[in-house]
């Protein structure tokens, strides 16, 4: 590693990091509607098996890549001290794996932006959870929130600014800080709100719904869902992973790290779930409300519930957490490499990294549920087309290529020379996982793209 470049103090900060990384807006928004839109229980079931399966193994493989070279997402695909010579055109992957952050981010920082809006009003009074609400009345509050343009972009534009006063004071002063910092108040938070939830009348039944799979919903369909939300779930094929091992130092044991960190990810939207199920089944309202669950279901829901505009404020809170210690990650994909490649200053490559995508992906994806409500791309809003697009194109064509990498390119020896420590780590599973990402992952991931355009 360069003299000049930082490195993570130490295992615990940078799988705590890892973590705030991996628990955005995927578990905390997606994750919950996945589970109440397909069977409860059977989805859960089928998501862990999806970990297992492709989570884990594609963490591993980007660590690898990450921690190689110790550089950018796109130089990340380098020679290095490989024997032969490489096509340039490698590094592409990383040129994709940036182009898939930027078409996350383009959207992310909305759903941020709504979340700091939905705070305000409640501490506001604009949206009062201290008496019940009738379904009709959140969701008009919500319709007209989100294409109340100058409101969103506001609201948008704070929860950026934050995102910038943290990423210029580096990887050590500003990520690792406050992720070391947030990872325990969120924690809190959510034991404090799964405690509370489980209290409630009828929770066990919101319970059952969520861990008692019904195995005749489990179909193609269910795994499918469960596959790509592990890409979410563990911000994969945007080279998110890729960057923060590359300050990830030679002792380190990746496998442990990578299981850890998939450990982690399943259990903090698991414990999400013990909030939000008991809740709405205490106050009767169905679990498959999709998108809008987080936004117009539960805030039904916490209006129906004894210190309900507290709760309303903690879960809110808990949303703006994890969606701060995953944008400030995605971020770091493409400051990390502008920094490196180009020759600007961290607190310019900062500035423009994040102006760019305010002016051209924030904007239009607020402006979509407004003014621009009728510019279709696909026959999708600007904002689901960012979505779809880095999701269903950009995430799955750099994980593909990135196995085909590891194990077409580096080959086997240097990747076990990584896995192992360059032979200092006595680790029995390093040659199987070389052959499984080598040929099982691309096939997995090729189904996957096949079956989301069929």
């Amino acid at each position: 590693m360069s003299s000049n470049r930082e490195s993570w103090s130490n295992q615990l900060l940078y799988i705590s990091t890892v973590a705030g990384a991996t628990i955005g807006f995927g578990a905390t928004w997606r994750f919950p509607y996945q589970v109440g839109s397909n069977g409860g229980g059977a989805y859960l079931l089928v998501f862990i098996l999806a970990m297992i399966i492709l989570g884990v193994p594609m963490l591993m493989a980007e660590h690898v890549i990450g921690r190689r070279l110790h550089t950018n997402t796109i130089d990340a695909f380098g020679r290095g001290k490989l024997p032969n010579p490489i096509s340039k055109w490698w590094k592409g992957i990383g040129v994709l794996a940036i182009i898939g952050a930027f078409g996350i981010l383009a959207y992310y920082m909305v759903l941020g932006g709504w979340v700091f809006g939905y705070i305000a009003d409640i501490l506001m009074g604009s949206i009062d959870l201290s008496k019940p609400l009738a379904n009709e009345t959140i969701e008009e509050f919500f319709k007209g929130s989100i294409t109340n343009s100058w409101k969103i972009s506001f609201y948008t534009f704070l929860f950026v600014a934050i995102n910038y006063y943290i990423l210029t004071k580096g990887i050590i002063q500003g990520i690792e800080k406050l992720i070391s910092r947030i990872m325990p108040l969120f924690l809190v938070i959510l034991i404090v709100m799964v405690i509370y939830a489980l209290q409630l009348n009828n929770a066990m039944e919101g319970v059952k719904f969520y861990l008692i799979p019904d195995f005749s919903k489990i179909n193609a369909n269910i795994f499918l869902q469960a596959l790509g939300q592990v890409f979410f779930a563990l911000s994969l094929g945007f080279g998110v992973m890729i960057t923060l091992s590359s300050y990830l130092n030679k002792k380190e044991n990746m496998v442990r790290i990578s299981l850890i960190t998939g450990v982690i990810n399943t259990i903090i939207p698991l414990m999400l779930g013990f909030v939000i199920f008991p809740a709405l089944f205490s106050v009767g309202m169905e679990p498959s409300a999709g998108p809008t669950l987080v936004f117009q279901a539960l805030p039904v829901v916490f209006s129906s519930m004894p210190f309900g505009t507290a709760f309303g404020i903690a879960f809110f809170v808990l949303l703006m957490l994890a969606a701060l210690t995953t944008s400030i990650t995605i971020y770091e994909v493409i400051i990390t490499t502008l920094v490196e490649k180009t020759p600007v200053s961290r607190k310019f490559a900062t500035f423009i990294t994040l102006a760019v995508i305010f002016l051209l992906g924030n904007l239009p994806s607020v402006l979509s549920d407004g003014p621009w409500s009728n510019v279709r791309i696909f026959g999708m809003s600007i904002f689901d087309a960012f979505d779809f697009i880095s999701a269903n194109v950009f995430f799955i064509l750099t994980s593909f290529l990135s196995c085909i990498f590891i194990g077409f390119v580096l080959k086997r020896a240097a990747m076990l020379e990584e896995i192992t420590n360059d032979g200092t780590v006595n680790n029995k599973l390093a040659v199987p996982l070389f052959y499984y990402i080598k040929f099982f992952i691309p096939l997995l991931i090729a189904v996957i793209a096949v079956m989301n355009f069929v």
